[in-house]
């Protein structure tokens, strides 16, 4: 690989990692792109200060912007607010499904302050009033920009909404230190690269109950992530399908023995199955994945078990949150198997995205091996959502 190069990703993926621990304490970040620029807030965040200097830059892009395509001219020197559509259909800005785009960006009253904003953001406090607050649609931010400081605050594990001033490219470092402004056109290729850069960094021999003769190694992203962890059991046999179970990491269920759901069941019986497997001799592997809450962290996971409580179901919660359905990916358990010299793998499974993303992976599943367990009085709707809404098969 190119030197210069490698040093280029590694100085944008520094920027990232800083990015996002910015967001994550409530500061701004900047963003640019082809010919347009602007600062950025998580929502969720923000407090008056913050918004207050937000605010402050505002008018200077209002009167600076070029008058070009896409270039946040005319946005009446005023804060926007980004949201997904579905958060903004619950508000009642937009009917279900009414943005093609998956983005509103919203017009905010001057006299708003940073409470309301909050509540906007998060479905799990009191609903605020949108037509009493003064919130409108508008679409004059460019969408490459707000579709990155949604991608940011994803990645940051916070709810997918921003606070976004738009500014020329000129006057951005009047505003946001030069270490935390980015080039949101690099953000996907960025993103494609980080599963590529799983490096294993350690490993030990752990046995377990029911099978002793297990060794966990971590995989390590470039970013600096969170690891995630392949429980290799027995001495599986690279030239064979191996028998795999990708498991999603699950505080509550896991450790907890959460009854809401059904993961606790799914990784301990998975390592059984493993360890008692003919054919295998007894030998496989659990790929445990530092994706939480179908991967939008252990916080949102539990913002939308309040939804659940006052009536949503698993799927509807997380669309209400702002995220996708299940916004897991499956880049890193390939490349897991790959590192492991695994190209071919018997997968225990219900669900069939499963199988259809290792495969788009490169990853070959040759049988999918069903992994079903008993329902308890907490967890039978959500199993059912599971197969009505899923697609689990049970």
């Amino acid at each position: 690989m190119n030197t210069d190069f490698q040093a280029r990703s590694a100085t944008y993926r520094a920027t990232v990692e800083r990015c996002l621990a910015e967001l994550r304490r409530g500061g701004a970040i900047g963003l640019t792109g082809r010919g347009f620029a602007g600062i950025a807030l998580a929502a969720e965040m923000v407090e008056e200060a913050s918004f207050a200097n937000l605010q402050s830059a505002s008018p200077e892009a209002a009167a600076s912007a070029n008058d070009g395509e896409n270039s946040g001219a005319g946005n009446g020197g005023g804060p926007r607010l980004v949201l997904t559509a579905s958060r903004a259909a619950d508000l009642g800005l937009m009917p279900p499904g009414g943005a093609g785009r998956g983005l509103a960006i919203c017009r905010l009253p001057a006299a708003i302050g940073a409470e309301a904003i909050r509540q906007l953001a998060d479905p799990t406090t009191e609903t605020p009033d949108t037509p009493a607050l003064g919130v409108t649609l508008v679409d004059d931010l460019p969408l490459q920009l707000a579709e990155a400081a949604i991608d940011l605050t994803k990645a940051a594990r916070l709810l997918p909404a921003a606070i976004m001033a738009a500014l020329p490219p000129e006057a951005l470092g009047n505003w946001v230190d030069e270490t935390f402004i980015l080039d949101c056109t690099g953000l996907a290729a960025h993103s494609r690269a980080l599963a590529a850069s799983l490096k294993r960094v350690g490993s030990a021999r752990v046995p377990l109950h029911g099978a002793e003769n297990t060794e966990i190694i971590a995989f390590r992203p470039a970013d600096g992530g969170k690891e995630h962890l392949a429980i290799v059991i027995g001495n599986p046999d690279p030239a064979q399908p191996v028998l795999i179970r990708l498991h999603s990491e699950c505080f509550t269920g896991d450790l907890l023995g959460s009854l809401r759901c059904d993961c606790g069941d799914q990784l301990r019986g998975a390592i059984e199955t493993i360890a008692t497997s003919r054919p295998g001799n007894g030998s496989g592997i659990v790929l445990y994945l530092a994706q939480e809450g179908r991967g939008i962290g252990l916080i949102n996971k539990l913002r939308a078990y309040n939804l659940q409580d006052d009536g949503a179901d698993t799927l509807e919660a997380n669309l209400q949150l702002g995220f996708g359905a299940d916004e897991r990916v499956y880049q890193p358990a390939a490349e897991m198997l790959r590192q492991l010299g695994f190209t071919a793998v018997r997968l225990l499974t219900n669900n069939p995205e499963k199988m259809s993303g290792l495969e788009q992976c490169g990853i070959r599943v040759v049988e999918r091996v069903p992994h079903i367990f008993p329902s308890n009085q907490h967890n039978t709707q959500y199993l059912v959502t599971k197969a009505r809404r899923f697609g689990h098969m049970f």
